[in-house]
């Protein structure tokens, strides 16, 4: 079942979106080849401290990060990739890898690259490894205003 939290927070803000059932899968483009989803829409979501703090960053799923870059594009002095066991209490509602982008949920910045962000939709895992949520990405971008970052 997709994340209670976001589910009911896109039926309160009136955004229309579907939900994707697909087979099990575990990485971001994993999802989108069993979805038969484009990778250039399926939202990968990465934490990470940035100059301390915790951060989400959103990236279209088969793009790779790298901390170097990450850093340079964001103005950061130190960009550190953390491992699932670092937050998962962060996001009690979800499966581990099937983070969905909304960090404003989470009480978590969020800051998405920008090839994803001039997509059309956004399609990211809804807090399990078996549902998708797409969405116009018009809509995404209003609701978490997440800061938008090149690389």
């Amino acid at each position: 079942m997709p994340a209670q939290r976001l589910q009911k927070y896109l039926n309160q803000q009136g955004v229309k979106y579907r939900v994707i059932t697909h087979s099990p899968a575990f990485t971001a483009q994993d999802v989108a080849e069993v979805a038969h989803i484009p990778g250039s829409v399926m939202a990968k979501v990465v934490i990470v401290t940035l100059d301390g703090q915790m951060t989400m960053i959103v990236v279209p799923a088969p793009k790779m990060i790298h901390t170097d870059t990450l850093a340079q594009a964001l103005s950061a002095q130190k960009v550190t990739l953390l491992h699932e066991h670092d937050f998962r209490e962060k996001f009690p509602d979800c499966q581990i890898g099937a983070l969905p982008p909304f960090g404003n949920l989470y009480q978590m910045p969020v800051y998405i690259d920008t090839e994803l962000a001039h997509q059309q939709e956004i399609v990211f895992s809804a807090g399990s490894y078996r549902e998708l949520f797409s969405l116009p990405v018009k809509d995404y971008l209003r609701l978490v205003q997440p800061k938008q970052f090149a690389d």
